[in-house]
């Protein structure tokens, strides 16, 4: 349980992060702000601090940073150089910006944190076979019973060896045999264990998938950092690499929709993935919260309504036009993006909820 609580506390934590970056750009501009809150929904606590509303609140997704206008506050005069939509339009693009870039130095800092704590990585104490990290829903793994976590030592008997190899070996078999069942062995600690999968092309590619993804069986290593130079160059490789990946994932989404669809996860999806590297240590953890952090700044920066990158197009608009654009319109357009937005991860949580595993587990001991 405390893995669940601790995956929880960072999701919270890289929201926190975001908004306080908006925040921040605000009232450093000297920006008016009128609440600050953290999730949805009724607020649990609440303070109000130098004129603004702090709140947290009780759908633990997302949060929002407020700015007054003389529509909503009678006391405040519309032409008032302290309100938002007065100020020029760099200002306010900084202060729509800020979010995103906050989730990407937060980021960084998580590697450097882990670097100064454990150390920089020195590869995997491999033990026999491979550990299942993820499966995505619906997928033949996901049928046939695999879920994050399972320690998978042969295929069809033969043993997949340690390493690198024995995650080759795995994905050599599944490629090689598409509609084929395959008979997985998996150690449970306490036996072995059967799973039959049967691997099917993918839409995009063609290649046999089972839907899953793979690393060695064993235990990460970590050594001292050798100077502040392999300390700061460790942490920004892993930044970049991990920023990469991470928008390739988004490009895969776009060009091959139907076939990486189902890979989406929502907030549930990502706390069990958080529990589980929780187990593994701090290191992980630091990871992990790299990882969100990063997939949190693109996914805002995405050019739709209601995120930041949606707003970011509409101050180009702008812009272009030289004239800002309609109330009215504006304000109907965030309001269909952020139903649409809110519609979309109770989708997602309802189906990852229905497919979850490894927190059932955990709640159920």
């Amino acid at each position: 349980m405390i893995h669940i609580l601790a995956a929880l506390a960072v999701l919270g934590l890289l929201i926190a992060i975001h908004e306080t970056g908006h925040f921040l750009a605000a009232v450093g501009q000297g920006i008016r702000v009128s609440s600050f809150s953290i999730g949805l929904g009724p607020a649990l606590v609440g303070w109000r601090r130098r004129g603004v509303q702090f709140a947290l609140r009780a759908i633990p997704i997302g949060g929002y940073v407020a700015f007054p206008d003389s529509e909503t506050d009678e006391e405040t005069p519309a032409q008032d150089p302290d309100l938002f939509q007065n100020r020029p339009l760099p200002q306010r693009a900084l202060v729509v910006a800020a979010g995103v870039l906050a989730n990407l130095i937060f980021a960084w800092m998580a590697l450097l944190a882990q670097g100064a704590v454990y150390g920089v990585p020195d590869g995997i104490t491999a033990a026999a076979g491979i550990v299942v990290t993820g499966v995505s829903p619906n997928s033949p793994a996901a049928v046939a019973g695999l879920r994050p976590g399972d320690h998978v030592v042969a295929v069809n008997g033969q043993p997949l060896g340690q390493g690198d190899e024995a995650v080759k070996a795995l994905i050599t078999a599944v490629q090689t045999h598409p509609h084929v069942p395959l008979t997985l062995q998996l150690d449970s600690g306490g036996g072995l264990q059967e799973r039959q999968v049967t691997p099917r092309p993918d839409e995009g590619t063609g290649r046999s998938r089972i839907g899953t993804q793979l690393q060695p069986y064993g235990t990460s290593q970590y050594r001292p950092v050798a100077g502040v130079w392999e300390w700061l160059a460790t942490a920004s490789r892993g930044f970049w690499a991990i920023t990469a990946n991470t928008l390739a994932g988004y490009g895969q989404l776009l060009t091959h929709f139907q076939a990486t669809a189902q890979q989406l996860g929502g907030p549930v999806r990502i706390v069990e993935v958080g529990a589980q590297l929780a187990q593994q240590g701090g290191a992980s953890l630091l990871s992990f919260t790299a990882l969100i952090s990063i997939n949190l700044a693109v996914l805002n920066a995405l050019p739709l309504p209601a995120l930041d990158g949606g707003q970011m197009v509409l101050l180009l608009w702008e812009g272009l036009r030289g004239q800002p654009l309609p109330e009215r319109w504006t304000l109907a357009v965030n309001r269909l993006g952020f139903a649409l937005l809110l519609g979309l991860v109770g989708v997602l949580m309802v189906r990852d909820t229905s497919q979850l595993n490894i927190l059932k587990s955990w709640l159920n001991s």
